[in-house]
C-alpha cells in the first residue's frame, strides 16, 4: 500500500472543503434522512394476541373451560380492534375484557366483571403479553396506549359498598 504525503496547507483546505459541503448539503435539502427514531403505532388489531392469552394464560385449563368458550364467542362478534384484559390484582386473575379507542382514550367493557368504563385516574398498572412465554409482563409506563394488552385497576375500586350494611354492637 502506497501512501502519499499531505502537506499540511492541502491537509488543512481538504478539511475546508469536507466542512462546506457538509454546511452546504445541510441548507440545500429540509428533509432529515437518518435513521427514523419515532415509529407511528400500527392501527392492526390486538384482538389474536387477546384470543391466545385467555386460551392459554388467563383461563388456561379443565377448571376454566366453559368460562374461557364463553368468552371466546363474545370475542368473535366484538368488532373492536384493540382489547384490554382486566386483571383483579398482580396475580393476573381474569375478571373483564374492555374496548379501547385509542383516539378517544376510551376504555370501555365489552364483557366480564368491573366498571363500566375506565379512566386514567383507576389505572393501576399496565401489562403486555408474551406470546412466546405464555405471560404478562409489567409495561413500566403511565398512559394506555394500543401497545397495552392488559391492566389492573387500584384496589380500593374492587371494594363493594352495600348500604346498610354496617356492623352493630
Amino acid at each position: 500500500m502506497e501512501s502519499f504525503p499531505l502537506s499540511r496547507a492541502s491537509s488543512r483546505n481538504m478539511e475546508r472543503d469536507w466542512e462546506n459541503v457538509s454546511i452546504a448539503s445541510s441548507i440545500t435539502s429540509n428533509e432529515y434522512t437518518g435513521p427514523k427514531l419515532f415509529k407511528e403505532p400500527s392501527s392492526k388489531s390486538n384482538k389474536p394476541i387477546i384470543i391466545n392469552a385467555i386460551a392459554h394464560c388467563c383461563l388456561a385449563g379443565k377448571v376454566n373451560e366453559v368460562q374461557k368458550s364463553v368468552v371466546l364467542e363474545e370475542l368473535e362478534k366484538c368488532e373492536s380492534n384493540h382489547l384490554i384484559i382486566l386483571f383483579r390484582d398482580g396475580g393476573c386473575q381474569f375478571r373483564a375484557i374492555y374496548s379501547y379507542s385509542p383516539d378517544t382514550e376510551e376504555i370501555i367493557k365489552f364483557s366480564g366483571t368491573g366498571p363500566r368504563t375506565i379512566n386514567r385516574k383507576m389505572i393501576d398498572k399496565l401489562y403486555k403479553y408474551s406470546s412466546d412465554r405464555k405471560q404478562f409482563t409489567v409495561i413500566p409506563a403511565k398512559t394506555v396506549s394500543v401497545s397495552v394488552d392488559a391492566l389492573t385497576i387500584h384496589n380500593h375500586l374492587w371494594q363493594v359498598k352495600r348500604p346498610g350494611s354496617a356492623r352493630r354492637k
